[in-house]
């Protein structure tokens, strides 16, 4: 095209001569102009036809990451608010608030007015006049101290769950589906802080009838950890599903079947962790500290004292507690057999190092358990024990993580 309008400009106005192409000196700048605008316009079609650069998309697995390191942060988060909770349950330090203000409370008694003020309202409650009635100022204190530190816990895990969801909604790293995962997450967030307050309430209320000491309904409570436990397994899963890449594992039936071995398990796991919640809240630890025999008998005569039968499972601490040692004697069990199936198998290394870990710790909270029911619960093994639950739950996520189905 260029070359064409060259010919027609040569015709109209120019000659040939032996030294070459030789314009008029009216029509030389206007060449001149012409070709350097039909340059430009060249040029600029150019870049107009040329690709775009592919721009980032997002979310990405750098963003993936980003988010994956944040649900397991969260998920720590939760093991500290489990972890203290317990605590406070065994120093019998939960009814010591008697009220509950979502900002209000945040700040704890300043003068010896205000304490003597909350020591007041502490003394018209049931475990002050039954339990509690010699209590000191300095000891309220104490147990005070450990419910506010609970509950302050509490309000950062919110916080660590809710301020990071905003953030990273408009920076655009969530797809649609992460954006139900963190809206659930942070809603039972909310959840869990109101089913705490709805626990701490059944150990306020007046039982004319009963000659107990107070203290929270065993339901409520297991409500409140299982509430916690799911909390927790949720944000681990989904964080480690982001953070680690998944293992490109052949679709054998071998394998199949090590997968459904691994849910089981992890679902044996997770029951007898919450079957702690209703030793804890019947104080079932205290009933027999003897084992493997519980007292004298395999089987003592008091197992089916409550009417209907049904009952003893949820409310007769001897039954309880005969219930949490067969939960984890099962549950051992099921994670040795689990690793003696898998080391038949060709495994990845890290799928063969979490169900190695998994198994070593399966034993040492058996050997917790045992130690804290010889030695009468005292309260630093009691926690370790505890604490040893949310560490075997741990490591049956990260084996269900390592065996998960990975889309092709």
């Amino acid at each position: 095209m260029l070359l064409t309008s060259l010919r027609t400009v040569v015709s109209s106005g120019c000659r040939i001569t032996g030294k070459g192409l030789q314009l008029n000196n009216a029509q030389r700048p206007s060449l001149r102009q012409w070709v350097v605008r039909r340059g430009k316009a060249t040029i600029v079609a150019e870049a107009r036809a040329a690709p775009a650069p592919a721009a980032v998309s997002v979310p990405n697995a750098a963003t993936n990451r980003v988010v994956g390191r944040w649900l397991v942060g969260c998920s720590g988060l939760v093991v500290g608010a489990v972890v203290l909770g317990g605590v406070t349950r065994l120093t019998e330090s939960g009814l010591s608030m008697v009220d509950w203000h979502l900002v209000k409370e945040m700040k704890p008694p300043q003068t010896q007015a205000e304490w003597e003020a909350e020591f007041q309202k502490y003394q018209q409650f049931p475990e002050f006049k039954i339990l509690n009635h010699d209590m000191t100022l300095t000891e309220f204190k104490f147990i005070f101290y450990m419910e506010w530190g609970h509950r302050m816990w509490g309000r950062l895990v919110g916080l660590a769950y809710i301020l990071p969801t905003v953030y990273f909604w408009k920076k655009g790293y969530f797809n649609r589906s992460m954006k139900g995962r963190v809206l659930g997450l942070c809603g039972f967030v909310c959840f869990q802080g109101l089913l705490g307050w709805y626990m701490v309430k059944s150990g306020l209320e007046e039982k004319p009838e009963s000659y107990d000491i107070p203290r929270v309904s065993q339901y409520r409570l297991a409500a409140h950890l299982g509430s916690a436990l799911l909390l927790y397994c949720a944000s681990l899963w989904t964080g480690l599903s982001l953070m680690l890449p998944g293992n490109k594992l052949p679709n054998t039936r071998q394998l199949m079947l090590l997968r459904r071995f691994a849910y089981g398990t992890g679902g044996l796991v997770f029951l007898t962790a919450l079957s702690g919640a209703f030793v804890a809240g019947l104080d079932a630890g205290l009933v027999y500290n003897s084992f493997p025999k519980m007292g004298e008998r395999w089987l003592p005569d008091d197992m089916w004292a409550f009417s209907p039968t049904l009952k003893n499972f949820f409310e007769n601490p001897t039954t309880v507690q005969f219930d949490h040692r067969i939960l984890g004697i099962s549950t051992v069990s099921a994670i040795t057999g689990l690793f003696l199936f898998a080391r038949k198998m060709r495994l990845p290394r890290r799928a063969k190092l979490a169900i190695g870990c998994l198994t070593a710790m399966a034993y040492t909270q058996v050997g917790l358990g045992i130690s804290t029911l010889l030695m009468y619960v005292p309260t630093p093994l009691a926690a370790t024990h505890q604490s040893g639950s949310l560490a075997l739950l741990t490591f049956a996520i990260w084996v269900l993580a390592e065996l998960r189905r990975v889309a092709k």
